[in-house]
């Protein structure tokens, strides 16, 4: 044998492995034997430490065994031996991508394409790395080249799906999906996603049946009962909803937030059954940093400003945490007029818009440009039309994604951002974690903290948020001189004449009404709301009918305090300005604990109807106490149940005293600050150019104090 044949032969048996038990470890990692196939792969490397198959295998191997450090330090080394092959770039970036190292694995994945651009998972694996730093146009572009190499590629169609609900095309994302069920008809959670994109799009009976298909192929299916129960609840069908809420619980306990969800439905049902319970695992649970709660449904459960402030911060951290994908915003200089920017849902006729409307109208266009961003429904009603109107730019930006809308924010130089929706329905809050201005305010539409670290203002007042309760909020707090609650002096009441015998109310007898959300309604409340009634001799009480199965329930529990059930009184939705005349149909409404009413006050009041209310802790349970504040009539505001109720009877029995401050009101109202928005517009602005000046002066947040 030649020298050189021995020379070859000598290079085999340093540099290449045994087939067959190569061959062997490689079926068994394909088959799903990783333990076995690691344990061949590693006798092999011992023996042939520099060949770059083995470190290959290993590497992968190693790493779909969790062990990523050692996978990634493996196929590094592999790539040294051997830089052109595709397959050990896409694995290394599979192994960065479970260490969150998703530029580097992004670096790979190129590499990789580079070498093999046909090859469809390479497209799709790089595709979910772009997903994961936000690149949601570019993920996207990558999933459709893996469609184009392999049209029925259903893992990278569902993909594609998913991030086209990121970017807001919703009816191609549907479409996307739409393809996954042609391919897998047994996908769960295909029909899952698509009914989210209906669910966005607000077809409910679309989305629901998409729930049941998914339930259908798999009955443990906890989310989607779980969003079949949102849909029940966004019909105004909250008894099918406890159904669906219920069974999620039953099949997760766990379920991210879905137990305040739970109790939240059931006050909407006036349902108490094991309410105490509830509520005391569900303040057990919050102290222990669990996940048991959206932060709305704790402003109604709870009256306890630190307990809501923790709820606020796990959502905020779990769903909204501060990104940086668009980069830190550059100091906008000062050149004229400041920019301000409104965002919100609401912009039609909604709660919201009908507390703002005029301040858009009144606001000072001569040292402010003022924008208004809306994302919700384009439907062109009265008020709508009326809000777009008023500002100096109005955008619909409800097709666009989140990073769109704080990308455009960010060229029109935006000064300063004011978030109308909070924690709320239809809520974008992404838009601010991406940073759509320098300054970003909370504002009017969510009742408490967003407990974030890119919301630096909260817009409130003295009696909201005392100074002692400041450590609850993560923002700073501008502090206006009078109410925090914008109103429109020139809200129209119906003229229509109306009887007391068209709501089923008695000619005689006293009325107290509360015109509250049932949800608000709380055993404690109730107690007092009936020992009321038994006092007054002939008094009856007007509720909104939420839905029938709470009103049965509170004719129940009426009953079994002794209480005829025909005491009580239901009246529906009707159009606002109908609502605001039938309320003068009534003598005193009684509000609620802990979460007040808050535009429903500012309705009464402006109907000259009393409000009486008791003040709690949190900032839901002090807004009817700002609002009579405001219009110097701190004789309805109690700070105790127990004055509360005894001020309700003696109203009620003392016709005089009513009646003085019935006339009280009705002067107040024209002079007083609540319904003075041009003053409230003076103030707002005043709050500003405060805030701007610290800004432009390079300061850091701090409270603000808007001088009366």
């Amino acid at each position: 044998m030649s020298k050189k044949s021995d020379l070859f032969r000598k290079y085999d048996q340093v540099f290449s492995p045994d087939k067959k038990l190569l061959r062997k470890g490689i079926h068994y990692q394909q088959k799903g034997k990783l333990f076995e196939a690691q344990k061949i792969f590693e006798s092999l490397i011992k023996d042939f430490p520099h060949s770059f198959e083995i470190n290959h295998y290993l590497g992968s191997v190693s790493a779909q065994l969790g062990q990523f450090e050692y996978g990634i330090e493996l196929l590094i080394k592999a790539i040294a031996l051997e830089s052109t092959h595709a397959a050990t770039y896409s694995n290394l970036g599979n192994a960065l991508c479970q260490l969150k190292q998703f530029e580097r694995a992004i670096e790979n994945y190129k590499k990789a394409i580079q070498i093999s651009p046909l090859d469809p998972v390479f497209h799709f694996n790089m595709g979910n790395a772009l997903v994961e730093v936000k690149r949601y146009e570019d993920a996207l572009e990558s999933y459709n080249k893996a469609i184009n190499f392999k049209p029925d590629y259903s893992g990278a169609l569902f993909n594609r799906g998913d991030t086209l609900i990121k970017l807001n095309q919703l009816e191609a994302a549907i479409e996307s999906f739409n393809s996954v069920i042609e391919i897998e008809p047994q996908s769960a959670v295909a029909f899952f996603n698509k009914g989210n994109a209906l669910l966005s799009l607000k077809q409910f009976h679309a989305a629901a049946a998409n729930f049941t298909m998914a339930i259908s192929i798999r009955p443990d299916f906890a989310e989607a009962y779980h969003n079949a129960g949102v849909v029940m609840a966004d019909l105004r069908q909250p008894d099918a909803a406890n159904i669906s809420y219920l069974k999620a619980l039953e099949i997760n306990p766990n379920l991210d937030f879905l137990f305040g969800t739970c109790l939240h439905n059931k006050m909407m049902l006036c349902d108490w059954s094991h309410l105490a319970e509830g509520l005391n695992y569900y303040e057990s649970a919050i102290l222990d940093h669990k996940k048991i709660s959206l932060p709305f449904a704790a402003v109604t459960l709870l009256d306890n400003p630190n307990l809501q402030f923790q709820v606020a911060k796990i959502f905020n951290n779990t769903k909204y945490p501060r990104t940086n994908t668009l980069g830190e915003i550059k100091k906008i200089k000062s050149d004229g007029k400041i920019r301000i920017a409104y965002y919100s849902a609401d912009f039609f006729k909604h709660a919201t818009s009908y507390l703002i409307v005029q301040l858009f109208e009144l606001h000072d266009k001569h040292n402010f440009e003022f924008y208004g961003f809306s994302f919700g429904l384009d439907i062109k009603d009265e008020m709508q039309t009326r809000v777009a109107a008023a500002f100096t730019k109005f955008i619909d930006v409800s097709t666009k994604s989140s990073i769109e809308v704080a990308k455009l924010s960010r060229q029109l130089k935006i000064d300063i951002a004011i978030d109308l929706k909070g924690y709320t329905k239809d809520n974008r809050t992404e838009i601010f974690a991406l940073g759509c201005a320098p300054i970003q305010v909370n504002y009017l539409g969510y009742p408490g903290t967003m407990a974030s670290d890119y919301i630096q203002y909260i817009i409130a007042d003295k009696i909201l948020i005392p100074e002692n309760l400041q450590s609850f909020y993560s923002e700073k707090i501008v502090y206006l001189p009078n109410s925090y609650q914008v109103n429109d002096s020139n809200r129209k009441i119906s003229s229509k004449i109306l009887n007391k015998k068209d709501f089923g109310l008695p000619e005689d007898g006293f009325i107290f009404c509360c015109f509250n959300n049932n949800y608000k309604i709380t055993p404690e409340i109730f107690n007092i709301w009936m020992r009321i009634i038994k006092s007054v001799d002939g008094s009856v009480l007007w509720l909104l009918e939420d839905n029938p199965t709470a009103s049965r329930n509170l004719i129940r529990e009426a009953e079994v305090r002794g209480v005829s059930g025909e005491r009580l009184i239901f009246g529906g939705r009707v159009e606002v300005e109908e609502h605001l005349a039938r309320q003068q149909l009534a003598d005193l409404f009684l509000d609620t604990l802990p979460c007040n009413a808050h535009t429903t006050a500012s309705d009464a009041l402006w109907a000259g109807l009393p409000v009486l209310t008791c003040v709690g802790n949190s900032f839901a349970g002090r807004v009817a106490a700002s609002l009579l504040a405001a219009l110097d009539l701190q004789e309805l505001i109690t700070y105790d149940l127990r004055d509360y109720e005894e001020l309700a009877i003696r109203l009620a029995t003392q016709s005089d005293k009513l009646l003085n401050i019935k006339n009280e009101l009705n002067t107040n109202k024209l002079k007083k600050p609540l319904f003075d928005t041009k003053l409230f517009a003076n103030d707002i602005e005043t709050a500003f150019k405060l805030i701007y000046k610290r800004y432009q002066e390079g300061l850091e947040p701090d409270h603000i104090y808007v001088a009366s």
